[in-house]
């Protein structure tokens, strides 16, 4: 657990001021954005308990918030990430199952099965975002696109830097 401990804490420590310093101030097209916070709350642990998963995002979220003047948006929908994630894991659970102490992440798991997983919650995750910072479904299909683009630039982000700099293999 040491191990896990030391790879969420690095990340936690880098990925939050990677996104509040640079990736919050970038725009493709001002519809692509990248929520690369998101993979700390993605990464923790399976056995992690429902009311502390949420209370982490919700804390993450918030932290986020301050810094992007978002009134609590990214707060939300990442609470809402987190509420839905025990759910979709028992639906992708794998045939071994999880490991105990054993991160979800591609290095564990798989390039697959880490799409999967996390294609749907960044997805369900940037909907809500993009719509409660809309207020409604006024602009549905800009605030549509907003999302998929925005998923896809964060599952291409979040793959990515597993790749080249989490630890390959078991942690």
């Amino acid at each position: 657990m040491n191990r896990n401990f030391a790879i969420l804490t690095i990340s936690f420590l880098v990925l939050i001021p990677v996104q509040v310093l640079v990736l919050e101030h970038m725009a493709l097209f001002n519809l692509g954005f990248c929520f690369l916070y998101l993979l700390f709350v993605l990464l923790l642990p399976v056995e992690l308990g429902h009311s502390k998963g949420m209370g982490i995002a919700l804390g993450l979220g918030l932290v986020i918030d301050v810094f992007a003047a978002t009134i609590g948006i990214h707060a939300a929908a990442t609470v809402l990430l987190m509420f839905l994630r025990p759910f979709w894991l028992r639906v992708i659970i794998p045939r071994s199952g999880f490991e105990v102490n054993v991160l979800p992440s591609i290095a564990n798991y798989g390039l697959v099965w880490f799409i999967v997983y996390a294609g749907p919650l960044v997805i369900l995750h940037t909907l809500a975002f993009f719509f409660l910072e809309a207020a409604g479904s006024g602009l549905f299909w800009i605030t549509l696109s907003k999302a998929g683009l925005t998923s896809v630039i964060s599952l291409v982000f979040m793959i990515t830097i597993q790749y080249l700099f989490y630890p390959k293999g078991k942690s």
